[in-house]
C-alpha cells in the first residue's frame, strides 16, 4: 500500500509520544483541494475505522479510507529536516503534477 521511511517512522512516533489523548496512529486522507487538486490531511487516530486499509511499520500504524488507497497506492511518506523547514513529505507515483510546496498534487 504505502511505504514509511525511518524519518517518517520517527516523527509519527515522536507525535504518538506527546498525544494527550490515546491515540493509536496515523491517519493519511486525500481530500478535494489544494492548488493542484487534490491534497493530504493527515492526523493522530484512535482506532481504525471500517474498511480501512492499516499499515504498520516498527511499531507505527498508519490509517488509510476507502477513497484515498488508490490515490496513494505506492507511495512513500518521508519526514525531512532542513534549515527553512520541517514536515513530512510524500512521493506518490500516483501524481500527474504536484505544487511547489509538495503538500497537494493533480
Amino acid at each position: 500500500m504505502i511505504q514509511l521511511t525511518d524519518n517518517a517512522v520517527s516523527a509519527v512516533r515522536t507525535a504518538l509520544a506527546r498525544s494527550a489523548g490515546a491515540a493509536a496512529g496515523l491517519r493519511i486522507v486525500v481530500e478535494a483541494g489544494g492548488c493542484a487538486g487534490f491534497k493530504y490531511m493527515m492526523g493522530l487516530e484512535a482506532a481504525a475505522r471500517d474498511g480501512d486499509a492499516v499499515v504498520e511499520k516498527d511499531g507505527v500504524t498508519v490509517f488509510i479510507d476507502e477513497r484515498t488507497k488508490p490515490l496513494v497506492a505506492g507511495m512513500t511518506v518521508d519526514f525531512v529536516t532542513d534549515l527553512e523547514n520541517s514536515g513530512f513529505v510524500f512521493d506518490n507515483p500516483n501524481a500527474a503534477s504536484k505544487c511547489a510546496c509538495g503538500k497537494s498534487f493533480g
